[in-house]
């Protein structure tokens, strides 16, 4: 018996050792090639890029997997309770495996063999983490294996908080989000701090399928489950039993946070910065680099701009007439969800889009487009209205010329069009709207910084991502004329100068150029002030002619209006093609006493760390951060920046821009209770009308045209159209701000001339005005004349212009 036992043992210590060979040789073939779990120690996985306002508001995030990094003392205790209660929980007692749960998992198994039920899991949060960061997600025995071995070496060599942050940092949520700070957002618009019990353990539910417990494909499975995790929450002693019932009452509540913009108005903005990000560090660090960007936008200012520039397209796109219905559908049966399918724009919430029920001659019934819940479902509720004929008058022209003009809303409507409406102030009716086709662009900066404060790229981001404030190339005309004065300015030249205002040709390989006026016509000779004020293009023509355009477009290039200008005289009068933010820049310089201007729309960008990596602000202040007050000096900020113009040319030229808005081509379009000076621009046969000007403080600036240019109608000029949009821009913008003045440099002087003829005023001149001298220079004592070789005598000059023979003889009391 003893020799049997003996045996027995013999055979089973053999084939012990047999099958602990098989199982060495198996483990370390399946071990050789294991992944280093060291590398979890530089953990850093795609992250949420977030773009912030200047005032810290969330304008936008961009992520491929939307994801915010927490540290696990961040995490709140009831959230580590819920995913320990739904995932694991002896999570702080096994050492990576849980044997205990793996032996209920088998047997739970077996027994549902054959039922169709799904296999249970037993995969520890560590066996998650090894799969997650380390694995595939085969279903296969040596990948069971190889997490295993894995789970315990990460137990080891980690602690069960770092393991855990790892987890709840990495895991998959559903909805694109990754992690559980960015699951709290996007489910619930919340932060991880602010979760309730029952939002909590929801969240918790997700990580088993997130697509089965989508909460509104499925939200009886999502309830079902959610109320499963809290009672393991009440079970495992995480809540009282009344706080779970409590939990259990409540319903899902998922409220889905807004994707792309979260600021209203900002989306040309955050678009330019988006593209600016990629072009300077890749696509990566946009979408993976969770990096924290500043930007320079001012919320209510970009409210403004975007509020006028709007204003202005719809003003003038309805003086033009209808353009017809967006389109057509059938009303006989449930209109709302035919019109529910018909895409209206997000970004303009004022406009609502509206089907025509009928027509009367007072006016039309309308029923408005359903509301969609957050799972884009059709709420049911039906809402009507009317347009009185009143608030739909500009409509009874066609903008198509396919019908006559009519006096009553029938004839402009059929039942069925699909057409944009707008409440009227009482909120009793409304006001039809139509998408302007004309389209333009604003920027508003600070002329001391260079920081971009707004922009607007064109009517709205939703009808069109073109951004025409950055991307469009436009003429700017008659806008670009100061910069040729300034030339000139800097240049010998002086406000009282006088240019010959008359008809001028130039020859070259036989073709002719004949520049004209605005209107036609011509004043004579005339005071380089009166050239900016009346924008006259003939003086112009002959200042830069004068100057030679090789200095034009010296100047021109060094503002930053063209990197490379032709030098030919056309160019003098705005035929070159530019943007609005590079107008603007250029007349910021003008504003702020000649100093180089960098625009800058971002302010900083931080990585994922909070290391600053870029920052727009290059002056110096050394003394800025001294740690105690010892009566030492106020600190001083060195300004570096390139000097690119003459403080007083600056000034001599925003003295003569300040006639343009009192007594030029912007005569009573801009009214602000403050300084301000500024430009009108008319490309040739109207295509484009362009307004820059600039407060002290504020420089802002803009165009309207047709993004295919075209004539916008004779009248449409800068001064009528641009510079409206630029005067209810800025009254809103500056509006609170504190009233400052152009600062004079020292050393300027200012003596009385006639303003047409240039020359010293003499005592009861009713044609004085104050004007601005650099040291050394004056009113000319002796009437000469730029561009006027063409006459043999002055008094050619003067019966050539009955306007200028007045105003020598009967201004200044001489000839010449």
């Amino acid at each position: 018996m003893i020799r049997l036992i003996g045996y027995f043992f013999g055979i089973g210590a053999v084939a012990f050792l047999g099958v602990a060979a098989a199982v060495a040789l198996y483990l370390g073939s399946v071990t050789k090639d294991l992944p280093d779990y060291e590398v979890l120690n530089s953990y850093a996985p795609p992250v949420t890029t977030r773009m912030h306002a200047g005032n810290g508001a969330l304008m936008a995030e961009y992520a491929r997997e939307r994801r915010l990094f927490l540290p696990i003392q961040a995490i709140p205790d009831r959230v580590k309770a819920a995913f320990l209660s739904a995932e694991d929980k002896n999570f702080y007692q096994h050492p990576g495996v849980d044997v205990t749960g793996l032996f209920r998992a088998v047997l739970v198994n077996i027994q549902n063999m054959g039922s169709g039920r799904r296999p249970v899991g037993a995969s520890t949060i560590t066996q998650q983490v090894a799969k997650n960061f380390l694995l595939s997600s085969d279903q296969t025995i040596d990948r069971k294996v190889k997490e295993a071995i894995l789970s315990f070496r990460i137990e080891q060599a980690y602690s069960k908080d770092r393991i855990l942050e790892l987890y709840l940092n990495e895991i998959f949520f559903g909805l694109n989000s990754y992690g559980i700070a960015s699951a709290a957002l996007t489910y619930f618009d919340k932060s991880v701090t602010e979760l309730t019990i029952a939002e909590t353990a929801y969240l918790a539910s997700l990580p088993k399928g997130p697509s089965n417990y989508h909460p509104f494909r499925h939200p009886d499975a999502a309830l079902e489950r959610r109320n499963w995790v809290i009672d393991r929450m009440v079970e495992n002693g995480y809540v009282s039993q009344a706080d779970g019932a409590e939990a259990k009452a409540q319903p899902l509540g998922v409220t889905p946070r807004q994707r792309g913009s979260h600021l209203f108005a900002s989306e040309y903005f955050s678009e330019e910065v988006r593209r600016q990000i990629i072009e300077r560090y890749g696509d990566n660090a946009l979408y993976e680099g969770g990096l924290s960007v500043r930007t320079s936008l001012d919320p209510r200012v970009q409210v403004a701009a975007r509020k006028a520039l709007q204003h202005g397209l719809v003003t003038y796109d309805e003086r033009r007439g209808f353009h017809g219905p967006i389109k057509t559908i059938e009303v006989g049966g449930d209109w709302g969800v035919e019109l529910a399918k018909v895409d209206s724009f997000s970004d303009v919430p004022e406009w609502k889009l509206a089907v025509v029920l009928a027509v009367d001659e007072s006016g039309a019934d309308i029923g408005l487009q359903p509301r969609k819940d957050s799972a884009g479902k059709v709420v049911a509720e039906r809402v009507t209205g009317r347009i009185e004929a009143k608030d739909m008058s500009w409509a009874f022209r066609s903008a198509k010329g396919d019908r006559k003009t009519t006096k009553t809303p029938v004839g402009v409507f059929d039942a069925g069009d699909v057409v944009y409406v707008e409440p009227t102030e009482d909120g009793k009716s409304y006001r039809l709207r139509q998408p302007p086709k004309v389209q333009g662009g604003l920027v508003a900066m600070d002329p001391h910084t260079g920081r971009v404060l707004a922009m607007v790229g064109g009517f709205s981001y939703a009808q069109s991502e073109f951004n025409r404030a950055t991307q469009a190339m436009r003429q700017p005309g008659s806008s670009f004329k100061p910069f040729v004065y300034a030339a000139a300015l800097d240049n010998g030249y002086t406000p009282a100068s006088v240019i010959l205002d008359a008809p001028f040709e130039m020859v070259s390989g036989g073709q002719v150029w004949r520049p004209q006026n605005y209107g036609g016509g011509s004043s004579g000779p005339s005071t380089l002030r009166l050239g900016i004020e009346k924008s006259r293009n003939l003086m112009t023509v002959r200042l830069a002619n004068d100057m030679g355009m090789n200095l034009v477009a010296e100047y021109a290039e060094r503002f930053g209006i063209y990197d490379k200008m032709l030098p030919v005289l056309a160019m003098s009068l705005g035929s070159g093609e530019t943007t609005v933010l590079r107008m603007v820049s250029a007349y910021a310089v003008l504003a702020n006493g000649g100093k180089q201007i960098k625009p800058s729309l971002i302010d900083r960008i931080q990585d994922r760390y909070g290391k600053t990596i870029f920052r727009h602000e290059q002056r110096i202040c050394e003394d800025c951060n001294a740690g105690d007050w010892e009566n030492q000096e106020e600190p001083v900020l060195v300004d570096n920046r390139e000097q690119v113009l003459d403080p007083m040319t600056a000034y001599q030229i925003t003295s003569m821009m300040e006639g343009v808005i009192s007594r030029g081509t912007a005569a009573g379009k801009v009214k602000l209770d403050r300084p301000v000076a500024g430009k009108t621009g008319t490309t040739n046969d109207e295509k484009d009308a362009w307004f820059v000007g600039y407060t002290p403080d504020l420089v802002a600036g803009l165009y309207i045209g047709f993004d295919n240019p075209a004539p916008l109608g004779r009248g449409a000029t800068g001064g009528s159209l641009a510079a409206p949009i630029f005067n209810e821009f800025m009254q809103a913008a500056v509006d609170g701000t504190p009233q400052t003045k152009f600062i004079v440099p020292e050393g300027m002087k200012f003596i009385a001339v006639n303003r047409k003829t240039g020359m010293q005023a003499i005592e009861g001149d009713p044609d004085t005005i104050m004007e601005a001298f650099k040291p050394g220079t004056g009113p000319a004592d002796v009437f000469s004349v730029i561009g006027g070789d063409e006459y043999a005598t002055p008094e050619e000059i003067l019966k050539s212009s009955p306007q200028a023979n007045q105003a020598v003889t009967g201004g200044s009391g001489g000839l010449f």
